[in-house]
């Protein structure tokens, strides 16, 4: 008997699960002829993923070119994974801004609080990341190795 690796497209609920079971992605962007990825902390709810960061050229770069995509991973072995990448559009909402943005921005906070209780207070452990991001999930994809058998 031989064990060949099955791979296979994860539906949605599936991609929705490894969503839920993880906290650390990457945010992937581009400018004119260089594309990026930084690994981020993230929750994801409501069909949004929710993060934080802070000023720098990312977001200088995100602000003109808001259209990213974010990609989670699960290796447990070699052929043991799965895989899900997120397209969508990147919002950073002003805390002082319309009444929808600071919505947006307590809806973003209390979301990744779930995550890290204390961010955006007084005892938060990465005070410098004081921006809340949303990216709204428009396009999600799948894909997963096992190990099937075949005799």
């Amino acid at each position: 008997m031989t064990h060949q690796p099955d791979f296979h497209v994860l539906d949605r609920a599936e991609c929705e699960a490894l969503l839920l079971s993880q906290q650390v992605g990457r945010l992937a962007f581009s400018f004119r002829d260089r594309v990026d990825i930084e690994p981020i902390h993230y929750v994801y709810a409501d069909g949004y993923i929710y993060g934080r960061t802070q000023f720098g050229s990312k977001v200088t770069v995100l602000a003109h070119h808001p259209w990213i995509a974010f990609e989670v991973d699960e290796v447990r072995a070699l052929f043991e994974w799965r895989s899900v990448v997120v397209h969508g559009r990147i919002e950073f909402p002003d805390p002082n801004g319309s009444p929808k943005e600071i919505a947006q921005y307590a809806r973003a906070v209390e979301r990744f609080r779930t995550l890290v209780p204390t961010a955006f207070d007084a005892n938060d452990p990465t005070p410098a990341r004081e921006l809340a991001f949303m990216i709204a999930v428009q396009e999600m994809t799948g894909r997963a190795a096992t190990i099937g058998g075949t005799d």
